[in-house]
């Protein structure tokens, strides 16, 4: 409403006013509008208000006329908060003549105004500079002229503005813009503190004789125009508000008088835009007493939505406008006789409609974020869902709609005060809206306006993403499609709204919108087909979840669930492929305890508990459970019924399958002809909802069962093709046909085609490329199946999956499974590595064996063998010192072998083959053992002998392997000390214990010892060197021996001698040359010998030969001191193949590196003067 900016007054002299200067500094001046940044702090305010535009209006003095005051209160910025005497002196003279008194005159008269500023501005020319000013003048400037003149009070009103002409830099005008904005804040506080004390003292006498809220509402409002006008339009708005409530208070004590009647509708007031302030003189009929009720509410909802504009938040808009419409709306039912016909319901759907019109209007130059459009968007969905609802209360008065749900919802209550006063309609006037009109008359009309005003609706309400709201009008549409005849399209809104609504628990609106789809199902007569099937399920789901029956037709039209449940199973009947159903609530299957085995068979029994939600028999053919192991491997149980009674019932599932374990419930099914109803109990998230607790089903071991164990065969060779063996415990079945698959999650192949029985008489072998197939394995068999695999050695362990499918002779058309997996180990339990030394023909091998893990292995043997067509090689090794060795992670164990060639090098590999066996077996096999012997020694039944003996021995090895306390005892003498915890052996606990705690030798273990082969290559070298230094004093000849020498002493020089003896035996006979030259160096020991003579040289190898070399040796100490040490090398040879040089290979033995030389020292006499405590000392 207020578009009138803060006006500022401007006087000068005459001729300033009149000159280029003055118009010059005035465009300047205005160049710096609009002021930014004002930040106003009022003592009536607690709080910093900030305008961050505030627009001027500059204007002359003259130009405003001095008027009486109104008595209609106006807005404060109609007179001007602020005035500006501009002067140009530059002398004092001419300021004390003329200018003085210009400015004395113009104060005295702007004084007199209340709540307005005054600024004299002082303008001097920065390219001028004046002549008369000395250096020592003590005269005061014209600005200290001015301020010492009209400065009266403390506050500095005077202002220099050093400006040149064209200079609109910010800088320079910096102190004239702050002290404007300092004085329009100080005439703003102070006028609007007096308004506002005005209005109080007004409000405050609302209980008095004479006061009228007509004058207090045009009061108040010119405070609220004041701060739109100052862009304080929160402040603005809070006016409103307060006005909003003092009116509301005012009809709360009927006290009306100051108002006409509640309305006098005038044409076209059901069809102008509502937030239009011009479509009538709103502030004269406020100001004649004369504005109706609805005319006021509509002249401040208006100016509160301008407000909310200028705030850019048209969501507020729309949700402001729409509470206002419904309560206004119900107010003026109570004259709704007095009104033209249906003029409410025009009213308000051409009121909705243009508030959205006027906000798009408004928004379209506003930029929203995407919250911020979702609820604009929601907000005009509801404005626009309101105008639907007119039409819905006019449909229902004309005959357009019929007078039942969901469109008597709305307009119920009107239809009745509308049946009781149409008769007393006292109003002969016609709305004006031109839509609502030819909709009355026109029923094609009515529909296209209700369709098109519902659509509307519903992509507002997707765009603010409220689906429920959209689904809702969808239902709407569906209801007028089945009022109109329009039974397809009805079927297919119906059809396709349950899945809108179940996500958002609406039931009672899904089963009335499933239940209208039977019905237009059944009125078209279509067949019950597999459409009609779904509709009847989820209806069955909403009957479930909610037995409430609000929004289903009445009882005569009620369905029958016992009538629906018998067409269903007919209806399913007839599908030619079968139709999923997840988490249907009309049935739950839940497990009712652990799973039991049976006697003779191989088969898993459960135990379920079935609660059947409808109140008849469900008549199924089928209830399926599918229970999960720890490696994903399944176990389905099934159960043949023909119903399942109403409430909870048990029935018993089987599975013929002998894998056990800890499982968990993972799905379960009822199966109705082609209908499979199902439910998910356990997913493979890491998170259950509290709907779906884990169910955890033991399923027991059979030991009369199938079985099948993977294990490494008993020998072993590296560089060959791998082996595992597969053995299969048949147990009480008699096998016909069993498939094993078996896969690896380590991408291991196994060569199926390839598989081999152990021994004959177990069954036979089917070839097979992606299984192996057994047949015919008899009762209580182990069949052992060697099964060949591609290369695993990168893998300590290697896991696998098996799943075992197979019938019996006895039940051949029952097929059973086993699923299980396996961990193998496929790196070796041993290490091995080599050491060689060459000395001349012969070679020393030093193998190293080591554990890899922390199980000890015992060592049997080991040997180093080569081919037999071997000839010219002798090979011998070391007898150990024990008949078993024990390897463990702290202590390897050693073995050398002597290699003998008399014809060069081996080219041949020779083989080292090992016979160890892991201790834990060894020890399992000690168990299995004496269990077997105390069972013997017992009357034990033959049935039970197989059961009881895997039982006892799986309790003694899990009671060894939860105490290794018994390990070192076992090492030392053979004995096996139970554990004291070992309690559940039963009658065979005392003779168990006592049979194991024998001493026994290492030997004694029925363990069968494991062989590995590991292929050796005997290394070539091109030249071996001994090497060895012989000492000999230089006063005895040379031919004594070294152990004959006399004492040798420190200091005392020794004749030595460096032989070199060079062989060629180990090297290649291809690449053998005659010579090589080599080069050595005598290590130096400068705190043990000093070296003379040739120290470093070359010389040249040959096959056989040999080379000495005189030194001399002085020994620096006493004491035994070994040798020093040479290092010969062979120097590069060069080959024409390579176009370079190579370094053949050579390898360095120290013949003396075992040798002392034992040093005395050296004997002598010396004196020494010892003082005695003399007087000279």
């Amino acid at each position: 409403m207020s578009n009138q900016n803060v006006l500022v007054t401007y006087s000068a002299p005459i001729s300033f006013l009149a000159s280029e200067s003055w118009r010059q500094v005035l465009t300047a001046l205005q160049s710096q509008l609009p002021l930014r940044s004002i930040h106003w702090k009022s003592a009536s305010r607690p709080n910093l208000k900030t305008i961050q535009e505030l627009e001027l209006t500059l204007v002359p003095l003259d130009s405003l006329r001095d008027e009486h005051t109104s008595q209609v209160p106006v807005t404060l910025l109609e007179k001007p908060l602020l005035n500006l005497y501009v002067v140009t002196c530059e002398d004092n003279d001419s300021y004390k003549t003329n200018v003085k008194k210009q400015i004395k005159d113009w104060h005295s008269t702007i004084s007199q105004r209340k709540n307005q500023e005054w600024i004299i501005v002082h303008v001097v020319r920065s390219d001028i500079k004046t002549t008369d000013r000395k250096f020592f003048n003590m005269k005061s400037s014209v600005l200290d002229k001015i301020k010492a003149d009209f400065n009266i009070d403390k506050r500095d009103r005077c202002v220099q503005l050093s400006w040149t002409a064209g200079d609109h830099s910010p800088v320079i005008w910096a102190d004239l813009v702050n002290k404007i904005k300092d004085g329009l804040l100080s005439a703003l506080d102070s006028s609007v503190s007096q308004r506002e004390e005005e209005v109080r003292r007004s409000e405050s006498q609302r209980q008095m004789p004479g006061w009228n809220f007509c004058t207090f509402f045009i009061l108040k409002e010119s405070l609220a125009t004041s701060f739109e006008g100052v862009k304080l339009f929160e402040d603005a708005l809070r006016q409103y508000n307060e006005l909003e409530v003092s009116f509301i208070q005012v009809l709360r004590e009927k006290n009306m008088s100051w108002f006409g009647s509640l309305i006098q509708p005038v044409d076209k007031d059901d069809s102008v835009p509502l937030l239009s302030i011009t479509k009538k003189h709103y502030r004269d009929l406020i100001l004649a007493n004369s504005i109706s009720v609805f005319d006021l509410r509509i002249y401040l909802l208006a100016r509160q939505c301008a407000l909310l504009n200028e705030m850019c938040r048209p969501s507020e808009i729309c949700q402001k406008v729409t509470t206002f419409l419904g309560t206004f709306g119900r107010r003026l039912r109570e004259v709704e006789a007095k009104l033209p016909e249906y003029f409410i319901e025009s009213w308000i759907f051409s009121s909705a409609l243009s508030v959205i019109d006027q906000c798009d209007t408004w928004a379209f130059t506003t930029e929203l974020d995407g919250i911020q459009l979702a609820r604009f968007s929601a907000s005009k969905g509801e404005l626009v869902e309101l105008a639907k609802s007119q039409l819905d209360i006019i449909g229902v008065k004309v005959g357009h709609l019929p007078n039942k749900p969901p469109f008597s919802t709305t307009c119920m209550d009107e239809i009745a005060v509308h049946t009781e006063q149409i008769s007393k309609r006292s109003s002969k006037r016609r709305i004006s809206n031109h839509e609502v009109t030819l909709a009355i008359g026109d029923k094609d009309a009515f529909y296209d306006l209700y369709c098109t005003t519902s659509n509307r609706a519903i992509d507002m309400y997707v765009k603010a993403g409220r689906r429920k709201f959209a689904l809702k009008l969808h239902g709407f549409l569906a209801a007028l499609d089945i009022h109109r005849g329009r039974l397809a399209s009805a079927l297919a809104i119906f059809t396709s709204l349950p899945a809108h609504y179940a996500p958002h628990m609406w039931i009672s609106l899904e089963s009335f919108v499933l239940s209208r789809a039977l019905d237009i199902h059944a009125e078209l007569e279509n067949p019950p087909d597999r459409e009609w099937i779904h509709i009847l399920l989820a209806y069955l789901r909403t009957c479930t979840n909610d037995m409430s029956k609000e929004l289903t037709p009445e009882v005569g039209g009620e369905k029958s669930v016992i009538q629906l449940i018998r067409a269903l199973h007919t209806a399913v009947a007839t599908l030619d492929s079968d139709l999923v159903h997840t988490d249907h609530p009309i049935m739950a299957v839940q497990v009712s305890g652990d799973a039991t085995c049976s006697g003779d068979e191989d088969l898993a029994l459960v135990d379920a508990t079935v609660l059947n939600h409808l109140p008849c028999d469900v008549f199924v053919d089928e209830i399926n459970i599918t229970l999960r192991g720890r490696d994903s491997e399944r176990l389905k149980f099934t159960a043949k019924v023909d119903k399942v009674p109403p409430g909870q019932s048990t029935v018993t599932l089987s599975c013929p399958s002998s894998s056990w374990g800890l499982y968990i419930l993972e799905s379960s099914e009822v199966v109705m002809s082609r209908v499979r109803f199902q439910w998910q109990h356990a997913s493979t998230a890491v998170t259950t909802s509290k709907k779906n607790q884990i169910s955890l089903v033991r399923v027991p071991r059979s030991l009369r069962a199938l079985d099948v164990q993977i294990r490494q065969p008993q020998q072993a060779e590296l560089g060959t093709t791998s082996h595992l063996l597969l053995v299969i415990s048949t147990g009480q079945n008699d096998i016909s046909r069993a498939t094993i698959k078996l896969t690896s999650p380590s991408g291991v192949q196994f060569n199926f085609s390839a598989a081999r029985l152990e021994a004959e008489g177990t069954g036979t072998l089917e070839a097979s490329d992606n299984d192996v197939v057994l047949l015919d394995a008899p009762v209580d068999a182990d069949v052992v199946i060697s099964l060949p695999h591609s290369d695993a050695s990168r893998y300590h362990s290697m896991k696998i999956w098996l799943n075992v499918t197979y019938n019996t002779q006895s039940l051949m058309g029952v097929i059973r499974t086993l699923q299980t997996s396996r961990v193998v180990m496929v790196s070796l339990p041993i290490a091995v590595n080599v050491e060689d030394f060459f000395r001349g023909k012969r070679l020393f091998s030093k193998f190293t064996i080591s554990a890899t893990s922390h199980q000890h292995v015992r060592i049997s043997s080991a040997e180093l063998r080569g081919a037999r067509s071997l000839d010219g090689v002798k090979i011998s090794g070391c007898r150990p010192s024990h008949p078993v060795m024990t390897v463990t992670p702290e202590h390897p164990v050693n073995f050398l072998f002597s290699v003998e060639s008399s014809d060069g090098p081996v080219l041949d590999p020779l083989n080292l083959v090992i016979k160890y066996r892991i201790l834990r077996d060894e020890v399992e096999a000690l168990v299995r053992q004496t269990v077997e012997a105390v069972l013997l020694s017992m009357p034990v039944e033959k049935l039970q002998y197989g059961s009881l003996r895997r039982t006892l021995i799986d309790k003694v090895v899990a009671q060894l392997e939860s105490n290794a306390e018994w390990v070192e005892t076992y090492r030392c003498t053979g004995e096996i000390i139970l554990p004291r915890s070992f309690e559940n052996g039963g009658d065979f606990q005392g003779p168990i214990r006592e049979a194991l705690a024998q001493c026994r030798p290492e030997t004694a273990s029925p363990c069968p010892w494991r062989e590995i082969k590991i292929p050796v290559d005997v290394p070539r070298m091109n030249i071996v060197t001994a090497v060895q230094i012989t000492v000999q004093p230089s006063s005895l000849p040379s031919n004594i021996q070294s152990d004959q020498l006399p004492p040798i002493y420190a200091g005392q020089p020794i004749n030595a001698t460096l032989i070199f003896k060079t062989s060629f035996h180990w090297a290649e006979k291809e690449g053998k040359q005659r010579y090589y030259t080599m080069r050595y160096d005598v290590e130096e020991r400068v705190k043990d010998w000093l070296l003379c003579g040739r120290k470093r040289g070359d010389f040249v190898a040959t096959d056989g030969g040999s080379f000495t070399v005189p030194l001399t040796l002085i020994a620096l100490h006493h004491g035994e001191i070994t040798l020093p040490k040479v290092d010969v090398r062979p120097l590069p040879i060069s080959t024409q193949a390579s176009m370079g040089s190579t370094v053949p290979s050579a390898d360095t033995c120290q013949v003396h590196e075992a040798e002392k030389v034992l040093i005395l020292p050296r004997g002598g006499r010396s004196t020494y003067v010892v003082g005695m405590g003399g007087e000279y000392e």
